[in-house]
């Protein structure tokens, strides 16, 4: 079931380096959300705090809330692995594990999560998980084969059906078409499309016609200046953000202006 996230006040550090600063807005479910803006503004690092997958940086921390149906992901009762589970992420690179099948690919947070299955019920996740990232066509015959040995963009939409295997509520992706030709980009964009019905999804992005195409929801960051932490300065629906935005910058951002 695809949950919203609450963002209040949310402040996030390194040690004593304040690196995004007073980020509020509502990630709507069954939505895609796109953050864009300059490099080193801090939107990959707020998208690593919807899933506490920054707190793998030593000193990383945050103050303000972020809420998924009601509960914070930052209460100290709250399982960083269980909050992981529920809100999965894709890279920038495609990672499929380099030493196991493309199979095995798709099963490995099952397994991470030491839930006992028959053959049966995996054959029916690994499936239906490939189909549900459009590969099933493409691998349904080499499934014993590694997962390295696709092309990138089969690579990234396996990654998918990894991160999508273990039913997550909330699918966030990091740039991830960037490494990939525009055939594969398109095929990702896709995806995107068709996963939004079933998943919550937030895409960091540089590429501006992307995130127009993509996106119901947009948000900018930007810094003041560098050494200064990153902000949002604008959270829109997509449609208006590339049409009428509030703010200059923001205006000035996405018309090539500047950064």
């Amino acid at each position: 079931m695809a949950k919203s996230i609450d963002v209040s006040d949310l402040n996030i550090y390194y040690r004593d380096f304040l690196a995004v600063e007073g980020v509020n807005m509502t990630i709507r479910a069954k939505a895609v959300t796109a953050f864009i803006g300059p490099s080193g503004c801090g939107k990959s690092t707020f998208l690593r705090t919807l899933n506490r997958m920054h707190e793998v940086i030593p000193g990383a921390r945050v103050e303000g809330k972020v809420m998924v149906s009601g509960q914070s992901l930052y209460d100290a009762a709250i399982d960083p692995v269980a909050v992981r589970r529920q809100i999965g992420m894709v890279f920038q690179r495609p990672n499929p594990f380099p030493t196991m099948s493309i199979y095995d690919n798709v099963l490995a947070g099952s397994k991470l999560n030491s839930k006992k299955m028959k053959k049966a019920e995996a054959d029916s996740i690994v499936e239906k998980s490939l189909t549900r990232a459009n590969l099933w066509n493409e691998v349904k015959d080499r499934l014993a084969k590694p997962g390295m040995g696709l092309s990138g963009g089969q690579q990234q939409r396996l990654c998918i059906a990894r991160a999508i295997a273990v039913e997550p509520e909330v699918l966030l992706m990091d740039e991830p078409c960037s490494a990939l030709d525009p055939i594969s980009t398109s095929a990702i964009e896709d995806l995107i499309h068709e996963l939004k019905s079933e998943y919550t999804i937030v895409i960091v992005t540089h590429n501006m016609q992307q995130a127009a195409r993509v996106s119901d929801d947009t948000g900018f960051f930007n810094l003041k200046a560098t050494g200064e932490p990153g902000h949002l300065v604008e959270f829109n629906p997509t449609n208006k953000m590339f049409t009428n935005p509030d703010e200059e910058s923001t205006e000035a951002y996405i018309s090539g202006r500047f950064g």
